[in-house]
């Protein structure tokens, strides 16, 4: 997926959008605040300097936090809280998390970032058994 039409929402659905252009990056960020974004090991955020976001439903229910003294920015449902795409103030990047989507994403990360702050337990993850629904 290039972006040329992509779409999501967030996990209860009060929020949709589209997204229309293409994304330049993607980057799975071990930042501290990113991790206590997502509540996991990274984020997973793609980002484009030329795509438009259009909310086609909720957008009275989309809220942006920016941590003060940094540039560190996201937006959420009010509902369910899920992460929502958030541009930057006049037209910046776009960031949009790629679990919002529901359209495919065909683009591979670019990069971990900020692998100097990784939670402790994330390394080798490889090696942790997988299983393919709910442990029984």
């Amino acid at each position: 997926m290039d972006g040329s039409d992509a779409t999501g929402q967030c996990l209860c659905g009060a929020v949709t959008f589209r997204i229309e252009g293409a994304f330049e990056s993607f980057f799975l960020c071990h930042c501290s605040r990113c991790r206590k974004d997502t509540g996991s090991a990274h984020a997973a955020n793609l980002f484009s300097s030329s795509a438009v976001i259009t909310w086609l439903s909720g957008g009275d229910r989309v809220r942006t936090y920016r941590l003060p003294e940094t540039r560190h920015v996201s937006s959420f449902c009010t509902d369910c809280g899920s992460a929502l795409p958030v541009a930057g103030p006049n037209g910046a990047v776009l960031k949009v998390p790629a679990g919002s989507l529901d359209s495919p994403v065909a683009l591979r990360p670019n990069a971990h970032i900020c692998l100097s702050s990784r939670a402790n337990w994330d390394d080798d993850l490889a090696s942790v058994e997988g299983l393919d629904g709910l442990p029984g």
